[in-house]
């Protein structure tokens, strides 16, 4: 077997690569404030096809948390491929994504239980954005049922000098 050539897609999550620190804001509900948090996450490549960013943080209520991403590039399907999970979840979120023109924001699409808690699955996106090139921006949405996108968190990443 021969180990594929990286794609310019596979180049472009090369620059994730590295140690971040980040400030999150959250909506946990209409009724309630904003959660935010701060943390790190150090990004490393997995060969040059993959790259596993491994954040962690601690939350307002008590105890910490740890997440898992792994994003890669599908030359086949032409969309970018990973996956998310966290501490703080039972659920392991799929990403199918696409590079926007100006090659600077990354839409992850994906699906997972209901903000609305009644067993029924929504349609989520995690939308990273490079803002420079040490500074980027992960922003996710959900899907109500009318179609139209909500936004519940936003997280600043700034590289670590």
């Amino acid at each position: 077997m021969q180990i594929p050539e990286p794609q310019t897609e596979h180049l472009w999550l090369q620059q994730l690569v590295g140690e971040w620190t980040f400030e999150s804001e959250c909506l946990m509900g209409p009724d309630q404030p904003p959660m935010k948090t701060a943390g790190s996450e150090v990004v490393r490549s997995l060969g040059k096809l993959w790259t596993i960013g491994e954040g962690t943080s601690d939350s307002p209520d008590g105890g910490p948390w740890n997440s898992i991403m792994t994003l890669g590039y599908d030359p086949q399907a032409q969309r970018f491929v990973g996956t998310f999970i966290a501490s703080v979840m039972t659920h392991l979120w799929p990403y199918k994504g696409t590079l926007d023109a100006s090659a600077k924001i990354l839409a992850l699409d994906s699906e997972g239980p209901s903000f609305a808690d009644n067993g029924n699955m929504a349609k989520y996106q995690d939308i990273i954005e490079f803002i420079t090139p040490d500074h980027r921006t992960l922003t996710s949405r959900v899907q109500s049922e009318d179609g139209t996108w909500h936004q519940f968190m936003c997280a600043h990443y700034r590289r670590k000098s």
